[in-house]
């Protein structure tokens, strides 16, 4: 497959020609802040508004996510109109999450707490006000929990159980505000046909689903730590975290 040579803040680096600009960072160390990216996909997510960024010749930012990388593309991530996106996008999901980090399973290991970092805003913000919907929590499975106030609508559960694993049991339901992961109505996951591998916790970046084996969580959420490489964390299959670029 043809290499193609790209900058990205500064750094030169190769991807193979098609891919698209956020998996060319990231698997180059270069992080751009992203919540449901997954690769292989058909067609993108793009849902979380995150990984804008700025390219040279263009009028306006675009999300890497989208975008394919061609050669001798200039690419800056941290242009103030694609950060003014991206805050924007996160003040928007932290107006209505819970915010209880300190007793969060994923402390430390979060990638909203990632992202807020890099982004520079607070986890705190009061921009758009706060609004948590108070749903129940369902803690009817063995293997995980299911916290709905903190989840980030990323999308990577339903996919992992519906197009990776064809069982299907989350899916999105409503609309807007509304809009929740939720079993077939709405019933508590021990009672669907939930096969408890609990890889739906795997992949979910915040602590809305968490796995509750101590060791799996352990290893599992180890591999997010904030500051890991981009291929280290997830594998190279969900959207990750590289290193720092500059600028930032």
């Amino acid at each position: 497959m043809k290499t193609v040579s790209l900058t990205v803040d500064g750094v030169g680096i190769k991807a193979s020609a098609g891919e698209t600009l956020l998996w060319a960072a990231l698997d180059n160390g270069l992080y751009i802040p992203n919540l449901c990216a997954i690769r292989g996909t058909t067609e993108p997510w793009a849902g979380c508004r995150l990984c804008f960024v700025e390219i040279e010749g263009r009028d306006r930012p675009v999300t890497a996510c989208t975008e394919p990388v061609v050669d001798g593309m200039v690419v800056n991530t941290r242009g103030a109109s694609a950060l003014r996106l991206a805050r924007t996008a996160l003040e928007l999901i932290l107006a209505n999450h819970d915010l209880d980090c300190a007793h969060c399973a994923r402390n430390g290991t979060c990638e909203l707490q990632r992202i807020a970092k890099h982004l520079g805003v607070k986890l705190n913000t009061q921009r758009f006000g706060r609004k948590v919907r108070g749903l129940p929590v369902d803690s009817s499975s063995p293997v995980f929990t299911y916290d709905p106030n903190k989840c980030v609508m990323c999308g990577r559960c339903v996919w992992v159980c519906r197009d990776k694993l064809g069982i299907g049991v989350l899916g999105f339901a409503q609309r807007g505000f509304d809009r929740v992961v939720t079993t077939f109505e709405g019933k508590p996951i021990a009672d669907t046909n939930c096969k408890g591998c609990g890889d739906c916790a795997e992949v979910c970046p915040v602590g809305s689903l968490v796995l509750r084996d101590e060791e799996r969580a352990k290893a599992v959420y180890g591999r997010h730590k904030l500051g890991a490489g981009a291929r280290e964390s997830s594998g190279g299959k969900i959207g990750a975290a590289g290193r720092k670029s500059n600028g930032g």
